[in-house]
């Protein structure tokens, strides 16, 4: 084989990737945002809660996935109960379109924004529920096969008016995961209410549900997911064993809008690991 051919070879192997999805990249001043945020954020107040939050956030709502499935954490191949698929998560990373699922009523499918990727965006148009997790929920399974800690980043929007502390949050929780917690750079650490773990972040948790919110009054869809109001808080997740394990995202303000997920091993650089996401994780099913 002459050295043209496999020059030509190796140009190719480098090119698929690239080719083989749309191109997200995330730029440096997006990052350096979100970790400026993180140090002084003072914008993201407690609204009031809405008169019709009346829910007991057991996650009951007709037309969820329910808080009847749970995720085995073992290494089983089987897919959760209710859930006809897994996210598969590879060499540390697990990157999502979060419109690649089923949803409850509530969750509308847009596509008004130019800087979304698939198919466009989830937003939640029911009432909002500020203290009452697992309302409108949907769950993820995700097969985890390098373990470790992982830090969790979502790609959202506030989808209504021009005030970015409101309709910009959702709730997560990761309800079998070994740890589940919100960090600092300075090294604080602060834990969901429910688990039993202390300190508590400011503003709303509860039953191992964080509030995950963004800052800053441009609604453009950003790489940003904190906890902890006033008090930014990066998001992390750690998972001691391979198996198969369940993030899920319930509604808090109405008129969020959610574009994508991305999970990485901590030691990656966000940077590398965001822009590498453009490959998406295999949803495989259980058919």
């Amino acid at each position: 084989m002459t050295a043209n051919v496999l020059r030509y070879l190796f140009i190719l192997l480098l090119l698929a990737p690239v080719l083989s999805c749309e191109k997200d990249e995330v730029t440096t001043d997006e990052i350096a945002q979100e970790e400026s945020d993180e140090e002084s954020n003072t914008d993201n107040e407690e609204p009031e809660d809405d008169p019709e939050d009346e829910s007991s956030g057991d996650g009951s709502e007709e037309g969820t996935t329910g808080d009847d499935t749970t995720g085995s954490g073992d290494t089983g191949s089987d897919c959760p109960d209710t859930i006809g698929f897994i996210f598969e998560e590879s060499n540390g990373l697990v990157s999502i379109e979060f419109e690649n699922n089923e949803f409850p009523e509530g969750w509308v499918l847009k596509n008004d924004a130019s800087d979304t990727s698939g198919e466009g965006y989830m937003q939640w148009e029911g009432n909002s529920f500020f203290n009452a997790p697992g309302n409108g929920m949907v769950v993820f399974p995700i097969r985890i096969t390098t373990t470790g800690t992982y830090r969790f980043i979502w790609k959202s929007s506030f989808r209504l008016g021009t005030n970015g502390t409101e309709h910009n949050d959702s709730w997560l929780r990761f309800p079998d995961a070994a740890d589940f917690f919100g960090r600092k750079s300075s090294g604080s650490i602060v834990y969901p209410q429910g688990t039993g773990k202390q300190p508590n972040p400011n503003g709303s948790s509860s039953d191992g549900w964080f509030k995950i919110y963004r800052s800053g009054n441009d609604n453009a869809f950003t790489w940003q997911s904190s906890t902890s109001d006033n008090d930014g808080h990066d998001i992390f997740v750690t998972f001691a064993e391979a198996g198969v394990y369940l993030l899920e995202v319930s509604a808090r303000s109405n008129f969020h809008g959610i574009d994508r997920i991305v999970m990485f091993e901590e030691s990656l650089n966000p940077i590398d690991a965001i822009n590498a996401a453009d490959v998406f994780s295999v949803k495989t099913s259980c058919d």
